[in-house]
């Protein structure tokens, strides 16, 4: 498997907030930024493995500060680890007033994607091995959530148990 390129770490999606992104409080919708942000993990995923990718976890989503209709909107996905068949992706949103230089950090996530092969099986990705400080730091926080999602996932499973032991049976 050819190692990609460094720059194929990461991509930059930008576009103008549009009017039907907005909600009815005047911002845009949360869900048309969730929306923004898979298709840059998307990207980066595919541009890395060169692999048609499923999302496979979406999570630690954080809305900080909200994109106004007509906002220059910018999307920074970079790959932050790999395994066999997956890779770990962040994406942070920012948006500014296109007539200003002043720009908002307003929204970050982390998104796992899986390579696809042809027969729609899960395929081997090009490992990631962190170049910078930056690449080093995410890495990390990559293992430390893959970390916590397993201890998250032990403890839904354990609930999902008991609710489905005090469930009537038919």
């Amino acid at each position: 498997m050819t190692q990609p390129a460094t720059s194929d770490s990461n991509i930059t999606l930008r576009f103008l907030a549009e009017p039907t992104d907005v909600n009815f409080g005047g911002n845009v919708f949360g869900g048309s930024v969730m929306k923004w942000i898979d298709h840059a993990g998307y990207t980066c995923a595919a541009t890395w493995s060169h692999s048609y990718c499923v999302t496979a976890y979406v999570g630690g989503i954080r809305f900080l500060r909200p994109i106004r209709v007509g906002d220059l909107v910018e999307l920074k996905a970079e790959v932050m680890h790999t395994g066999t068949t997956s890779m770990h992706i962040s994406v942070s949103v920012y948006a500014r007033d296109p007539k200003t230089a002043d720009a908002r950090f307003t929204t970050h996530c982390i998104l796992v994607f899986v390579a696809m092969d042809g027969d729609g099986q899960p395929c081997p990705v090009p490992s990631f091995v962190p170049e910078t400080d930056h690449g080093r730091r995410l890495n990390n926080y990559a293992r430390k959530m893959i970390e916590l999602r397993k201890n998250m996932q032990d403890e839904a499973a354990s609930f999902l148990d008991e609710l489905e032991v005090g469930q009537p049976t038919e």
